[in-house]
């Protein structure tokens, strides 16, 4: 265990030495692109060409770097899909997965930021977990809804009961309504205003089931004030 502590050391030659934890977080995670990877696969595991879709200004050299550093780190695992995928995949270990308040702190309190810029890129996994960061239980109250998510080649269920979210691969076998388009479109409309019908005569957004459902939906999950704001 020493030698393999050194060894992933010497590949790190930027370390802080600082024995405050939050330094060693940053000398685990602090490489550009680390934690978005992680980000990526905090809904499951994901193929090497996925990741690379899903993050598109990395390349191909850099994310094979990233992944390896996190796996010599234990904060991710790769292994192959039985047949007939058989193909190589990345998942985050259990301490991995660990994490996900990290990206929840850092989401909200970045949200609040002037700068930030909603317009640019957005991945299946940031939308989930920014639904998951943002749901304000007061307003969720006691609705009870089950609704489907179609955003683009992936599939995934979300569960709102009791004042809580909880969101999974695949679509729930019943649904109060189904959603479809691509992440920026559903943040649009969760986070940006943009009204249902409206997106819906576009052609951006397909809606099944109870629309009404939906709308409600897409009132549960406030931002911040930007900062400085009032």
């Amino acid at each position: 265990m020493e030698s393999e502590k050194i060894t992933y050391r010497a590949e790190r030659r930027r370390w802080y030495d600082d024995a405050c934890a939050a330094a060693h977080a940053l000398d685990l995670v602090g490489e550009r692109w680390a934690l978005l990877v992680m980000r990526e696969l905090m809904f499951g595991p994901r193929r090497f060409s996925e990741l690379r879709a899903d993050l598109p200004g990395i390349s191909a050299n850099v994310l094979t770097q990233r992944l390896e550093g996190l796996e010599s780190a234990g904060v991710l695992t790769r292994f192959r899909l039985p047949p007939p995928a058989s193909a190589q995949v990345y998942e985050l270990t259990e301490w991995g997965k660990e994490a996900e308040p990290i990206f929840q702190a850092l989401g909200r309190w970045a949200a609040r930021s002037p700068l930030h810029d909603p317009t640019l890129p957005f991945s299946a996994a940031s939308l989930l977990l920014s639904l998951r960061t943002m749901l304000d239980p007061a307003r969720a109250g006691d609705m009870a809804a089950r609704i489907g998510l179609r955003l683009g080649r992936e599939r995934f269920g979300v569960k709102l009961a009791g004042g809580r979210i909880e969101i999974a691969h695949g679509l729930p076998d019943e649904a109060d309504a189904m959603l479809e388009g691509t992440p920026p479109v559903l943040a649009g409309l969760i986070y940006g205003g943009q009204p249902m019908e409206a997106l819906e005569a576009a052609g951006a957004l397909r809606v099944e089931g109870s629309h009404d459902v939906v709308r409600r939906f897409a009132t549960l999950f406030p931002l911040p004030p930007k900062a400085g704001a009032g």
